[in-house]
């Protein structure tokens, strides 16, 4: 390619970035010029990730990047995430964050569902949405980007059909499981392998922070509030993602629109069976499965995506791409690990 970019990651130990390092390493325009880790600084990449390129192994990770570089991807802490940000826009850099700290446009959401006071709120008003099948045209000409979180690209690919032409559902209901990577890579007790092995079990009801994410794309797109009922599961596997939303008021002509709405989308894809999530296991890749009940008089609409590709790193490389102007899938023609 005749455009390399550079780009530096901070926080590349975790789960989304190792997977963001698998991605990059195979992508044909990145130079990845720093790596930063403010716990693992000093150590070569290679003695904590052995499975990464040649390339990668030898590199330092860094307490900050000795490299200058034209991106950065922050898989981040949210408030590490939130104060880091602004100084890079200072200077000059385009900002790919994998955490929630600009997710969401309302600064009350953060005090209610964060816990704090958000200290850049004209940042929030600014940060572009990362889901390229719905704000496609706004991350192109970004400048700070917020990657989404796993559970609302699932859903919002669900939802977005209908309210993309003008539908606004009576309800909305939306139930999930996800894969025990998802919780991060610092354990703690109800994630031991003994406590998650043949157990499931929900968590954050009523207060995932998820939720008014997803309430927030839902009003930028319709200018309505909705009370989204969202309950969020973990189950022992360990990447993967399957959400399952009920809307009231429609019927089954809606299921065509969902054809016509991914038809070109290079990573969406309407199915006729129920999708698995070993079927996109390592890929960018989302499942849709709509379907009427013509009993209930309720349009379900199943999604399956990787929580670590669609859900986190292999999205925000799309979204590298689309703020580039490449191809979107470039570096992410990938098929999927079965079984």
């Amino acid at each position: 390619m005749e455009q390399t970019l550079r780009v530096c990651v901070f926080g590349v130990t975790g789960y989304t970035g190792t997977e963001l390092l698998r991605l990059l390493s195979l992508h044909p325009g990145v130079r990845i010029s720093s790596l930063v880790s403010s716990s693992h600084a000093g150590k070569k990449l290679g003695d904590l990730l052995p499975s990464l390129p040649d390339s990668l192994r030898d590199k330092r990770l860094e307490d900050s990047p000795s490299e200058d570089f034209d991106l950065a991807f922050l898989c981040l802490p949210h408030e590490v995430s939130r104060d880091l940000v602004p100084k890079l826009l200072e200077m000059g850099k385009k900002v790919i964050d994998l955490s929630g700290a600009y997710r969401i446009s309302s600064s009350e959401a953060y005090i209610q569902y964060y816990g704090w006071e958000h200290p850049y709120p004209h940042l929030l008003k600014e940060a572009v949405y990362g889901l390229p099948e719905i704000f496609r045209e706004s991350i192109r000409n970004a400048r700070l980007v917020a990657n989404p979180g796993c559970y609302p690209t699932a859903a919002l690919l669900a939802i977005y059909p209908l309210m993309k032409e003008g539908f606004f559902p009576e309800w909305v209901v939306v139930d999930a499981i996800s894969g025990v990577s998802g919780a991060g890579r610092k354990t703690s007790q109800q994630f031991h392998f003994p406590e998650m092995t043949e157990n499931a079990f929900p968590y954050s009801v009523l207060k995932h922070r998820h939720t008014p994410e997803m309430e927030d794309v839902i009003f930028r797109l319709t200018g309505k509030r909705v009370s989204l009922r969202f309950t969020p599961r973990v189950v022992p596997m360990s990447r993967g993602m399957m959400v399952t939303v009920y809307m009231g008021g429609a019927d089954a002509s809606w299921i065509e629109v969902f054809r016509d709405t991914y038809s070109s989308e290079p990573f969406v894809k309407v199915v006729d069976e129920p999708p698995m999530t070993k079927h996109v296991m390592g890929t960018n890749m989302c499942l849709a499965y709509p379907v009427y009940d013509a009993r209930t008089g309720i349009l379900q609409v199943i999604t399956v995506i990787d929580n670590l590709g669609k859900g986190a790193s292999s999205q925000a490389v799309q979204n590298m791409n689309c703020m580039m102007g490449w191809n979107e899938k470039l570096g992410l023609d990938l098929l999927p690990l079965f079984p």
